[in-house]
């Protein structure tokens, strides 16, 4: 077997222990991403001489008896809009397309101390604000699942790169499912932890760029791997106190254990879109094998997911508003798009320009529905919830079409409910319906991430092992 075919928990072993070298394993993911890459274009920057070059500095440290990371000697890729010292940081903008970062943001920094070896840059849409993965200056990423169908945004390269063998680990960011969506669309293993595990300090540019208040706090960093133990790798290592963070924890807090089975709460639909056939089956699917390793499973109705779906719009709609003269004159076309019917969206449900008053009501409200949901859930309940209410996205269906651009912003709302609570969410892919993978979502209480993945776990040991049809 070729070692780009195993699990990154695998390879981190086989280096500790000498059966293998880094730079067989750097080699191996190298040769995959030559052989795969030119078709789906998920990876960019990818520079082989640096990579193996970091691969023997790697084996020299096993010899010596060095202190290894978690990560010693595993290939990872990194995201565009991430910075890393000498690599492109271009966010997937054409006035940027040249940019390489000066220095390394934090989580950068945690995946380098804990001994990952970067391969590569991995694709996103412009500002990242899509559920899409094309831009101008690096053109568009293909599922490999189906060229025709979207392979998640906004860390779509880094979901497909992952699928497609060329690295076991990706790193990613969320604030509207940008992590969780590509897992799901792309068959592989995406959590958002919650806000402050993993540190969002940036590295200081020329110029300070303070993100708006929707951004600092709902965006956070985390991996897409190919298995859930990959995930859980990858997340440890990720995970960085950092106070200069304004949202960061001053140190990890302590693993959570339910001590027996969990309670299980089936949240199927909030009132916003009616699920696909295939993604109820899904739900019903992952209940089972959840029911039969013990857990309480039952079906519960939960509308503060709608009502926290229905603030992502009002509250990311209106810090993003005075930004948007920039944004139009940087971004693509596809951006522009997608940001109108975005607005769109929102006026249907709050007005064309809702006013201060709403504005922050809507910041009060959060704060109850954040309360409310931790105390359902506790560190002993955990939500099982569609990744969206359809598959797959055919490729560019937020743009072709003002109404079937507006209806997305619905059908997504797990993916934005998520980020308004900042609450841990994992998406882990059950099955494959008509050609394409479909996932479910667990989401748990605050800082209870070991629970959730434990939970997926269970589906990922029942449900059947799923490869894109690329060989």
């Amino acid at each position: 077997m070729e070692l780009w075919h195993l699990p990154a928990t695998e390879l981190a072993a086989g280096i500790r222990d000498r059966r293998i070298s880094a730079v067989q394993a750097v080699q191996s993911c190298l040769d995959r991403i030559e052989a795969v890459n030119p078709g789906l274009n998920a990876l960019l920057d990818v520079r082989p001489e640096e990579a193996l070059a970091d691969a023997r500095r790697a084996d020299e440290a096993v010899s010596a008896g060095t202190a290894l990371g978690p990560l010693h000697g595993v290939p990872v890729s990194t995201k565009i809009n991430t910075a890393q010292r000498g690599s492109l940081t271009t966010h997937g903008l054409a006035p940027l397309a040249g940019v390489r970062a000066a220095d390394d943001d934090a989580v950068i920094a945690a995946l380098r101390s804990a001994g990952a070896v970067f391969v590569g840059r991995s694709n996103t849409p412009a500002f990242s604000m899509r559920w899409f993965t094309s831009n101008d200056p690096h053109g568009r990423t293909l599922n490999p699942w189906s060229a025709e169908h979207t392979p998640g945004g906004s860390s779509g390269g880094a979901a497909s790169a992952v699928a497609a063998g060329m690295t076991p680990i990706s790193q990613g960011n969320d604030i509207a499912g940008s992590v969780r969506y590509p897992a799901a669309c792309c068959g592989v293993v995406g959590i958002r932890p919650t806000v402050g595990l993993v540190s969002n300090w940036v590295a200081p540019t020329p110029v300070d760029l303070e993100g708006p208040l929707t951004f600092q706090l709902w965006a956070v960093q985390g991996p897409l791997a190919g298995t859930v133990a990959d995930a859980r790798l990858a997340m440890r290592a990720m995970a960085s106190p950092d106070l200069r963070d304004p949202f960061g924890i001053p140190a990890l807090p302590a693993h959570p254990s339910a001590g027996g089975p969990l309670h299980v709460k089936v949240v199927r639909d909030v009132g916003l879109a009616k699920p696909h056939p295939s993604v109820s089956a899904a739900l019903d699917t992952a209940a089972g094998w959840l029911a039969e390793a013990g857990h309480v499973v039952e079906e519960i109705e939960l509308p503060l997911l709608g009502e926290a779906a229905r603030l992502w719009l009002l509250l990311l709609s209106e810090d993003v508003r005075p930004l948007l003269p920039g944004m139009r004159d940087m971004g693509d076309e596809a951006t522009r798009l997608n940001m109108t019917y975005l607005y769109e969206a929102a006026a249907e449900l709050w007005g064309d320009k809702p006013d201060t008053t709403a504005y922050i009501q809507g910041w009060a409200r959060r704060a109850t529905l954040i309360t409310r949901l931790q105390e359902l859930l506790g560190t002993d309940t955990v939500l099982l919830t569609p990744v969206s209410a359809e598959p797959p996205f055919e490729n560019d269906a937020d743009i072709l079409d003002p109404a079937r651009g507006r209806g997305l912003f619905a059908a997504q709302w797990p993916m934005t409910s998520v980020p308004v609570l900042g609450f841990p969410a994992v998406s882990v892919p059950t099955a494959v319906t008509d050609g394409l993978p479909v996932s479910v979502q667990i989401i748990g209480g605050r800082f209870t991430e070991e629970l959730v993945l434990d939970v997926a776990q269970t589906i990922e040991s029942r449900a059947p092992r799923i490869t894109p049809p690329l060989d």
